[in-house]
């Protein structure tokens, strides 16, 4: 019997160890933008059991209360229980920040406009879903994302949570079903394994594979709570930190990534800010029918506003060759800092957001318009949609 093609990603909820980190660091980015667009911020937190560490540099014109930003996002998270060990309300507090390197500043400033750092930065987009992200990321992120709605409205869940599913692809590369499916949450002592399981699998699992045309019937392995009980969860279960889980927050691995986290780093790292552009670039050639599957590759030198490179690889299912994509993109979008800001608007503090719900696949976001795709379908001279 010919084994099967399986493809699996993972997502983590909100009040994950790691994801609180990224939340924090987010939300005084944003507090930051909210008073100085201009504000210049690389914060990186660390929570464990009743305590939060906020550190790094910020250079900027915002009066921020660095605590009292952090306390709030704990407490919008959930954790407003002492007995869960992290409590926004008692937890400790520290706060470390300085100024922004001076040699760094040199090369990023206005009137410069290079890159934060060096790097590498991905992006992809392919037709398995209406998002245009691999299946594997988008159901065990639409899986997270119900699953910390469920944990607001049910008083037996607690914050933290994981998801993890399995899909099946054919020789061709289609996705064919889904295999397994991992769903882990905390709770309180008073939720029993069992009806716990219940709950999860009717109220999570079913409605979400249902959203993306799939049956719960149908899949061959599903584990909730696999260990049993997860009482003893969160920052007091594990220790987190900004920027952990960068493959959650991208494609579930489907696609490259750079190395670099996004959170709690303002557009001039390009980390961020390129990782965003080069998921508008991929999706737009996916959108304008040019390819089936686009992942597109950014490189940049510290303090040099132009990329040093730009790669397009369709894997095969391109329409026109990946270097006339390449060149369409070269043509088209301004891959500097400074053009990649103003193009989708990153002064403005909307940051947090992406920490909880993931950084690709949510349509508000303004790295996720395809506005660009009639464009690039004109200029290659091919017909409509794939």
């Amino acid at each position: 019997m010919m084994e099967k093609k399986l493809f699996t990603s993972e997502c983590v909820t909100c009040g994950h160890p790691d994801k609180v980190a990224d939340i924090i660091s987010d939300s005084i980015l944003d507090a930051c933008l909210a008073q100085d667009e201009h504000s210049r911020v690389a914060c990186e937190t660390m929570v464990t059991t009743d305590f939060c560490l906020i550190c790094g540099e910020i250079t900027t014109m915002a009066k921020v209360d660095y605590e009292a930003v952090a306390r709030e996002a704990i407490r919008s998270i959930g954790y407003t229980r002492p007995e869960d060990g992290f409590d926004a309300d008692t937890c400790e507090i520290v706060v470390k920040i300085h100024t922004q390197s001076a040699d760094i500043a040199l090369g990023t400033n206005d009137e410069v406009g290079g890159a934060g750092d060096q790097g590498m930065m991905f992006g992809g987009a392919c037709n398995q879903t209406p998002e245009r992200m691999p299946l594997p990321a988008a159901l065990s992120r639409a899986l997270a994302t119900r699953l910390s709605a469920c944990i607001t409205h049910n008083p037996l869940l607690r914050p933290d949570g994981k998801t993890q599913v399995s899909v099946e692809y054919d020789e061709a590369g289609r996705a064919v079903g889904i295999d397994t499916v991992v769903v882990s949450v905390m709770h309180s002592a008073a939720f029993g394994v069992d009806e716990l399981r219940g709950y999860v699998r009717r109220e999570v699992i079913a409605p979400v594979l249902e959203s993306y045309g799939f049956s719960v019937k149908n899949v061959a392995h599903i584990h909730i709570n696999p260990t049993g009980s997860f009482v003893i969860g969160g920052p007091n279960g594990d220790t987190g930190l900004t920027g952990r889980k960068i493959i959650v927050d991208s494609y579930g691995g489907y696609f490259s990534h750079g190395g670099g986290s996004f959170s709690g780093k303002d557009a001039t790292k390009v980390d961020r800010s390129a990782a965003y552009m080069a998921r508008y670039m991929a999706k737009n050639l996916v959108a304008a029918g040019l390819a089936e599957q686009v992942q597109v590759q950014l490189a940049y030198a510290i303090g040099v506003a132009e990329p040093v490179s730009l790669r397009v690889e369709s894997f095969g299912t391109g329409r026109i060759p990946d270097e006339e994509m390449t060149a369409l993109l070269r043509k088209t979008c301004d891959m500097t800092p400074a053009g990649i800001i103003r193009k989708l608007g990153l002064r403005r503090p909307i940051f947090a957001d992406t920490a909880r719900y993931g950084h690709f696949g949510a349509v508000n976001h303004p790295w996720e318009q395809e506005d660009l795709a009639s464009t690039l379908r004109a200029m290659a001279g091919v017909g409509e949609n794939i």
